[in-house]
């Protein structure tokens, strides 16, 4: 009898080729689910004995642990084999598309959810704001910017020139609907290749088609800015964000802008080198991304280790060779750096072993002979590959670093503010059964002045503190950026004095961001410092309210100081500055004027010009997300602090008559319940 075999619609693999090793080193992931599931139990059993206000808080936290989806951010050059990567990573060889517009700055993030939760495939697709495409169409891009404010008309157009080539093919493809798109946003409660294709890929150039179809590859893919799917895993134990994103050496510098932010969003990022390449001159940008960031928070996947003629012997060099790149270049020295291939990946997940490359089969032979051990003897071939392949060691490393740096804190602090709010449930029922005889005479309406009051006072002292903090560090970048801007100016008049103006210049800007970094970290730990102190008064100073007000009852609530939120990392440093001054139009510029040293001020503003975008990202946009998180913790302390302030009040004030709830079976079950969950939240913070 002939039997159709299975085939698995996620990604066209045979079940009979079908690896069991696809979860293979996510296992710190998967402790970490089971983690937060044992929380999450506690939260709810604490919940069911709670009091309203106290329900609400608990929600809260509920909310909180539910919500938490790590996100990666893979970076890399075009053509790195990123996208392939992701596909790897999420387990479905094709979904993503790997020729990837080169005109369009999109960051595809792929929402990963268990199999268990059974989500339902969708998308979301963003467009460009009209400032967004405004800027990019009249202005080229901070290239554009550049070459507008040195006079260099000529180039400046041959830029226009190539964006309204953009934006007319934008208009045949898109017709009247063009305008009305900008800023908006397309919701599928489904997705598939022929979707994703239409706003991330390359098209044609639609010639007679009619205007304003929309089922054509690349249709919205010069518009669309960011990208959104969401689908199950079969292999992941816990919701997870992969964020694919463009290249970084674009001619209008809009991906490095979009690229920054997704950086900025994520805590740990995955550089994508190609073997065959790896960190070269090219990659200068990838490094000046990933030097503000700490080592921990970077892993480097170098990629397409298929393609080399001896992976045994060239991995070591190719090593040695990144690590002197990163040490010369101030990188993250101390990253971890894997290898592998995307390509024995996906032929893995699409069963197609026996259709590989000869090439590439003679490379994998040569890589298992260096890496296959005792341990891979009972493996099945698509195991042995799936490892070679590098990804389990990839996720090993990511789901080492969630569990370690983002999920374990975020475990403790719910836990933490759950054992406030469960003991302060317990003094609540105290302050019931004894009710309005209860010690610490307050009057209620007093009690609950006085917190505000010194909600507001700490809060307020807070947001003055950060302000000096901050303030500092303005003063400080600014100096460095002075400096900067002085001594880039007379190397370049001693440049031209020396050697006239027809000799290539150029000014390295990394002494700048090495300042910059150096007060930026003088700035985050001087926050941190004022934030924990102010943390621990307004705890101290909750804690003798709730005395003075309740009395003995109250002893058992167990206040924890808030956790101070980390600053992100100074991502806004990896922005390009481009001191590189060696067209036509520079000479003549330089002629146009009397004498070098006659342009210092104009080269001055010309500095401050490219690097204005740059010192205001820093200065002003992460010191004030820096700000907001701090006083958004301590906020969120009084909000919870609150909740267990009114729930002891009507405790307190309700107490005669439901003394009752607090005798006999229902007082048992109820505090076994909350000194079960108790238990379970203690073993979080101890």
């Amino acid at each position: 009898m002939n039997m159709e075999a299975q085939i698995e619609s996620a990604t066209d693999i045979r079940a009979s080729a079908r690896p069991t090793n696809l979860n293979a080193g996510l296992e710190p992931l998967a402790a970490y689910a089971r983690k937060a599931q044992r929380l999450d139990t506690a939260l709810a059993a604490l919940a069911e004995v709670s009091g309203e206000r106290v329900r609400r808080s608990l929600a809260r936290l509920q909310a909180e642990l539910a919500a938490f989806e790590p996100s990666v951010t893979l970076l890399g050059q075009v053509k790195s084999g990123k996208t392939s990567l992701v596909n790897a990573m999420a387990g479905w060889a094709d979904l993503l598309p790997s020729d990837v517009n080169p005109w369009t700055s999109v960051v595809t993030s792929l929402h990963l959810e268990p199999d268990g939760t059974r989500t339902e495939n969708k998308a979301s697709f963003q467009f460009m704001t009209e400032d967004e495409w405004d800027r990019l169409t009249t202005k080229g891009g901070r290239i554009g910017e550049m070459a507008g404010r040195a006079g260099a008309g000529s180039e400046l157009q041959k830029i226009r020139t190539q964006i309204e080539e953009m934006r007319e093919r934008s208009r045949q493809r898109l017709g009247r609907k063009f305008e009305l798109l900008m800023g908006q946003k397309h919701d599928y409660g489904y997705f598939d290749k022929n979707l994703i294709e239409r706003y991330i890929c390359l098209g044609d150039d639609f010639g007679g088609e009619e205007p304003g179809a929309v089922d054509e590859q690349g249709r919205f893919a010069d518009i669309t800015r960011a990208a959104d799917l969401y689908l199950n895993c079969q292999s992941v134990p816990h919701r997870l964000c992969l964020r694919d994103t463009p290249g970084v050496n674009d001619t209008f510098m809009m991906r490095e802008q979009i690229t920054i932010q997704a950086i900025r969003d994520s805590r740990i990022c995955v550089v994508v080198l190609s073997a065959g390449q790896a960190l070269t001159s090219v990659d200068m940008g990838l490094i000046r991304m990933i030097s503000s960031l700490k080592s921990r928070e970077v892993v480097i996947f170098v990629n397409r280790i298929d393609e080399l003629a001896d992976p045994a012997n060239q991995v070591a060099e190719i090593e040695a060779s990144i690590r002197q790149t990163l040490q010369a270049h101030h990188g993250p020295q101390e990253a971890t750096i894997l290898f592998g291939s995307a390509y024995w990946a996906n032929k893995v997940l699409t069963g197609g072993l026996e259709d590989m490359d000869p090439a590439s089969s003679a490379a994998l032979l040569s890589w298992a002979e260096a890496s296959v051990n005792a341990s891979h003897a009972k493996a099945t071939a698509q195991n042995m590959v799936w490892e070679l392949s590098g990804i389990p060691a990839l996720n090993r490393a990511v789901s080492e670093r969630i569990a370690a740096d983002l999920g374990t804190p975020l475990l403790t602090r719910i836990a933490a503010s759950a054992t406030t709010a469960a003991t302060g449930q317990q003094a609540a029922n105290a302050v019931m059964v004894q009710g309005e005889g209860s010690g610490g005479g307050a009057n209620l309406h007093d009690v609950r002045t006085a917190f505000e009051d010194l909600c507001q006072t700490h809060l307020e002292a807070l947001e003055a503190e950060a302000g000096q903090v901050l303030d500092a560090f303005r003063d400080r970048a600014d100096r460095a950026h002075a400096t900067f801007t002085d001594r880039a100016t007379h190397a370049l008049i001693d440049h031209l004095e020396k050697w006239g103006e027809d000799c290539h210049w150029e000014y390295d800007p990394a002494g700048l961001r090495m300042l910059l970094r150096s007060a930026y970290s003088v700035m985050a730990s001087r926050l941190q410092s004022a934030a924990q102190t102010r943390y621990e008064a307004a705890v101290q100073d909750v804690a003798e309210l709730l005395y003075d007000g309740f009395g003995p009852a109250v002893e058992g609530i167990q206040l924890a100081v808030p956790e101070v939120p980390q600053p992100a990392s100074p991502v806004a440093l990896a922005q390009s500055i481009a001191l590189d001054f060696n067209d036509s139009w520079w000479a003549s510029w330089w002629r146009r004027t009397r004498g070098y040293k006659a342009f210092a001020k104009q080269f001055r503003s010309l500095i401050a010009g490219e690097t204005e975008d740059f010192m205001t990202q820093l200065k002003t946009v992460q010191t004030a997300d820096a700000r907001a998180a701090i006083l958004a913790r301590l906020q969120g302390f009084f909000d919870d602090q609150r909740d267990i302030l009114l729930e002891i009040s009507d405790c307190r004030r309700h107490g005669g008559d439901m003394q009752a709830l607090f005798a006999g079976d229902e007082a048992c079950r109820r505090q076994t319940q909350t000194a079960t969950a108790l238990e379970t939240l203690r073993s979080f913070t101890a």
